[in-house]
């Protein structure tokens, strides 16, 4: 029996928010998961302490599926991309759509072929396209996704000839915070009024198969327009390219071949609700919607999309224990002893996520603190041990008064919160779990201090003090 199914205390944050309880849920509230078995992973393996639900995982893709039956589905790797998850999206279906070179070799590893590869970097780097065409000559049904015309150049010159995707800047963005809104960032695709000749020009040298845009990530309820004006956008792109004597955009597209396309890829960046209140996106009203904006799609041509958040976000939990009470005149600061090199989001997006006191501490005599429910709410600062100001994780939160030694769950961590991570401070990385039909097994181990001089123990012989890509 998964966690899910195991309960809490109290309501669940489903059935508070009129939600659907058991089944599968359109979102899981951190109230969702069981407390007694946080408290034994945080026992077993320390904190701080990742833990993802892959049953979760799952029946996220399960909702995907149904709510988008016609259309391929493509999991945006760079959400979360341990090898226990990618293994259970593989599993239910999707495929990858992969930001790097090594998010592929991680595809690769995870059991995906490369009919179910798309490789989407920005501006990639020399080595990441060597490393790429090479896959492909292996892989040879892995489709590359080039945001410039200068991409196409770079393929050619290593000799790739396979599948490529024109990605398109539609001018349009949505997401939750400025720095993750791409679909009008000039930093992404070919700008529209470009992209049918850049398409046109993709066709001739390769095997031109589709056409890409992406709104941005963490697109909420409130941002559905500008959502559905880059889908229909893209479709009438798609029909310009399949039927150059329609699109009126001058002799030149007059006179050029039909390109017949294989899919129009939307991107993903379904939002997730973070607050408790906050209602899960209507899903299926999404899904209609899209392909009402699209429609209609050339003849055989088909609707993709790329969701990652959305996947893994609500199966993750990041436990922290807490170090030290700190009351101020202004404030009183909760350490604990995950930050910002555990989870940036807070730090970096100024994001929100629900947090949990989970109890277990010891009083300020050494005594057992109250239980939880028997103790006031207080508004406190959690804040890590990075020495810098932005390093909390909430401000003026109302949490169960807060003892040295309770656990803290921090909710909706499953997706850009160990893919963030970093050794900042010369701070190891955290562990992570995986629960699978209730089985926990370490996903990855803990980083150790001698990890941190690993990289330094192998720097360059004999003084050779180059980047080793230039010896």
């Amino acid at each position: 029996m998964s966690d899910r199914d195991a309960g809490g205390t109290g309501d669940t944050g489903a059935e508070a928010a009129g939600e659907p309880a058991g089944g599968n849920p359109p979102v899981r509230r951190l109230s969702d998961w069981d407390a007694e078995r946080l408290h034994r992973l945080a026992a077993a393996h320390e904190t701080p302490l990742y833990v993802q639900d892959l049953d979760r995982v799952r029946e996220n893709c399960e909702r995907l599926l149904a709510a988008f039956p016609d259309a391929d589905v493509r999991y945006a790797v760079k959400a979360h991309t341990g090898r226990a998850v990618l293994e259970a999206v593989r599993d239910a279906g999707l495929d990858a759509e992969c930001a790097s070179a090594g998010e592929l070799d991680r595809a690769l590893a995870a059991g995906f072929d490369g009919s179910r590869l798309h490789y989407t970097a920005v501006n990639p780097p020399a080595r990441d396209l060597d490393h790429a065409a090479g896959v492909a000559a292996g892989e040879p049904g892995i489709t590359v996704t080039v945001g410039a015309v200068d991409t196409l150049d770079r393929l050619a010159e290593r000799g790739y000839d396979g599948r490529v995707c024109v990605r398109v800047n539609p001018g349009v963005g949505a997401g939750h915070h400025e720095k993750v809104t791409t679909g009008g960032a000039a930093k992404f695709g070919i700008p529209y009024d470009r992209a049918a000749d850049a398409a046109r020009e993709a066709a001739e040298r390769f095997d031109l198969v589709g056409i890409h845009a992406h709104a941005g990530s963490g697109i909420d309820p409130d941002q559905l327009d500008s959502h559905r004006e880059l889908v229909a956008r893209m479709g009438e792109l798609a029909r310009d390219l399949a039927d150059p004597d329609a699109a009126g955009d001058g002799d030149a597209a007059a006179s050029a071949d039909p390109i017949a396309l294989e899919y129009v890829d939307v991107g993903g960046g379904f939002g997730v609700p973070y607050e408790e209140d906050a209602p899960p996106l209507d899903l299926p009203a999404v899904a209609a919607a899209t392909r009402e904006a699209v429609a209609p799609l050339p003849e055989d041509t088909d609707l993709a999309i790329e969701p990652g958040r959305y996947v893994v976000a609500d199966a993750g939990v990041l436990l922290t224990r807490v170090n030290t009470v700190k009351p101020t005149p202004d404030e009183t600061v909760v350490g604990v002893d995950a930050g910002m090199t555990d989870l940036l989001r807070p730090a970096m997006y100024d994001a929100y996520h629900p947090i949990r006191n989970l109890g277990g501490g010891r009083a300020r005599d050494g005594g057992d603190a109250p239980s939880v429910a028997e103790r006031e709410a207080t508004p406190v600062t959690v804040a890590g041990p990075i020495c810098e100001t932005g390093d909390t994780l909430c401000k003026d939160r109302a949490l169960a008064d807060p003892a040295r030694g309770d656990l803290l769950a921090v909710g909706v961590a499953g997706a850009y919160g160990y893919e963030m991570a970093s050794q900042y401070n010369s701070r190891p990385r955290p562990a992570e779990v995986a629960l699978d039909d209730g089985t926990a097994t370490i996903a990855r181990r803990r980083e150790t201090l001698g990890d941190l001089l690993t990289v330094e123990r192998g720097a360059a012989p004999d003084g050779d003090d180059r980047p080793e890509g230039d010896r």
